[in-house]
């Protein structure tokens, strides 16, 4: 097969393409966490360079398809579909098999910005609490999830919450209802901090999710961001008319 072989559409298809296809064919043959053969039997297999092959092992790794394990690489799972709808993190891990975790990076009161105050009904300046929270899913960093709540409502939760756990069902707990939500996706690159967090590099594509929920009587709830690894997590919604 041609390195440049024309396609139906009468295209060119790119080398790094065509490899990364034939990968993916090998990938198919083998289970989650068998090793990918390195880049150098891979680039004698296909005759192309290494740079070739190593390009086409990056695509593979932002699609989730394969994963660092030591100094190599082995085949990964299919990613985590979470749910946009009012469920909880964890809900949705459970709902597919995966087992949540949180780890705690920050608990403190701070004063509200702009956006943080208009999304909780409150004054700019106003104490809100903020919990920055590690997601994890099977023990694997797939998510950092930054939570905003009033704190005249939300304060006594110091007491007795245990930030590890689910933060919806602690408040559902309280007779609190999550009633509706605005959410907004869209793709970034992490920080470096994030980056750091999350445990991967910074040119990883990011899905950050923006939402803000209200109760049964409308009174807001929570302004929460959360940043995703692009290459463990994808989204799903059911629509109906």
């Amino acid at each position: 097969m041609d390195a440049m072989q024309v396609a139906d559409t009468g295209h060119r298809v790119p080398k790094t393409y065509r490899v990364r296809t034939e990968i993916e064919a090998i990938l198919g043959e083998l289970a989650e966490g068998d090793p990918v053969p390195s880049e150098r039997d891979l680039a004698a297999r296909f005759e192309v360079a290494r740079e070739t092959v190593r390009q086409a092992l990056r695509e593979l790794l932002v699609a989730g398809r394969i994963r660092r394990q030591g100094r190599g690489t082995v085949v990964s799972r299919p990613k985590m579909l979470q749910p946009l709808s009012l469920s909880s993190y964890t809900e949705g891990a459970l709902s597919h098999g995966r087992i949540p975790g949180r780890l705690l990076v920050s608990w403190d009161d701070v004063p509200a910005d702009a956006d943080t105050a208009a999304a909780l009904g409150l004054a700019p300046g106003s104490p809100v609490m903020h919990l920055e929270r590690i997601l994890l899913a099977d023990g694997e960093r797939i998510g950092l999830e930054s939570t905003f709540l009033r704190l005249d409502r939300f304060g006594g939760l110091r007491a007795d919450y245990d930030p590890t756990t689910s933060l919806y069902a602690a408040i559902q707990a309280a007779g609190v209802t999550f009633a509706a939500a605005t959410e907004r996706l869209e793709t970034v690159l992490a920080t470096p901090r994030e980056a750091a967090l999350l445990e991967c590099t910074t040119a990883l594509p990011m899905l950050l999710l923006h939402r803000h929920t209200t109760d049964s009587t409308g009174a807001p709830l929570e302004r929460v961001r959360s940043l995703y690894r692009g290459d463990r997590i994808a989204f799903e919604a059911v629509l109906r008319e």
